[in-house]
């Protein structure tokens, strides 16, 4: 396994994360899901991932459970934000009290004395950020938390956070067919602030693994089948995307799920995705991702076939798409 700093703060981790978000609400066993955690930690991945709004709750208690035996080998993320009332989000809450009684629940959960990496979920319009980082840097100093993240925030909003708390961390989304953070100024205030980036859904929800088609459907739990991007028409348009990639794959021997994560890994230095997977096999190809090694002309060459493409369909749904980037 390789291993990256995330920024300039000291937050250390293996070069992929896991995304823990799959086990637990959306079908998993416990005993699976304790299981295949471990596993994975058994694979050199030390940068964990979970939030208490997945679930809500269920997730956090997975994860506290797998890795609490060997919590000194590893890295937990976890992340407040969302108002939970009886079991559903009721938008967003990064009151201070609010953020204090998450942590300390999620200490429980994760059967932990301390967070490694605490983000704030999405930002609360009707919290100053300053508050939100003052509150964080507090935790800090309690011992209760190491590092402070954002996620889905924007450019300036993190500059603002940042002059109270440093930032170690930012996770956004990031793939080959969805590239905003080369726009709006995130890339470039992780390079000037000493801010690592976690891109989240770096296979595009499965999508850029070539496995989905317009014949595929979803669960009403699993959240593509709400996403434009994952109607029936946009997936038979966007498979013009994978034909390219494929080319690629094929000349590297190499899956299209690995020229996905091998292209971000040499983005930048600072850069950590976490995939998540609830199969090993996948698993496995993912963590093979680390040993694609790619030409110059290759990534330039990448970079001008997705470039040319336009994806169909957002990414969220309107309504959620407003709350990123605030």
């Amino acid at each position: 396994m390789h291993y990256r700093s995330l920024g300039t703060q000291g937050l250390k981790a293996s070069a992929l994360g896991y995304g823990c978000m799959g086990w637990g609400y959306s079908g998993g066993i416990k005993l699976d899901a304790v299981t295949f955690i471990r596993q994975v930690a058994d694979q050199g991945i030390n940068f964990f991932d979970t939030a208490e709004v997945y679930g809500p709750y269920e997730n956090e208690e997975l994860v506290g459970e797998a890795l609490h035996p060997i919590r000194d080998q590893v890295v937990i993320a976890t992340k407040f934000g969302f108002n939970i009332v009886d079991g559903q989000i009721k938008g967003v809450n990064s009151h201070p009290d609010h953020i204090r009684q998450v942590v300390d629940a999620s200490l429980k959960r994760l059967k932990t004395d301390y967070i490694d990496l605490l983000y704030q979920h999405r930002v609360d319009p009707n919290v100053p950020i300053e508050e939100v980082a003052g509150t964080v840097k507090a935790l800090i100093a309690a011992g209760k938390v190491k590092y402070f993240g954002m996620s889905e925030a924007a450019a300036k909003t993190v500059r603002r956070a940042h002059a109270v708390q440093p930032v170690s961390a930012l996770q956004n989304e990031y793939s080959l067919w969805t590239r905003q953070v080369e726009h709006d100024g995130i890339l470039e205030t992780c390079a000037e602030l000493g801010i690592g980036l976690v891109p989240f859904s770096p296979l595009g929800r499965g999508f850029l693994t070539g496995t989905l088609n317009a014949n595929s459907t979803f669960d009403p739990k699993d959240l593509r089948s709400v996403f434009p991007c994952f109607t029936a028409e946009a997936m038979q348009k966007n498979q013009g995307l994978i034909e390219l990639l494929q080319q690629i794959a094929d000349e590297k021997q190499a899956t299209l799920a690995q020229i996905a994560l091998a292209w971000l890994l040499v983005q930048k230095p600072w850069i950590v995705p976490i995939p998540g997977t609830t199969k090993m096999h996948r698993l496995i190809e993912n963590i093979g991702a680390l040993d694609v090694k790619l030409t110059s002309e290759e990534i330039q060459k990448i970079r001008l076939m997705v470039e040319s493409f336009n994806v169909e369909g957002n990414r969220y749904p309107d309504a959620v798409l407003a709350m990123t980037g605030l």
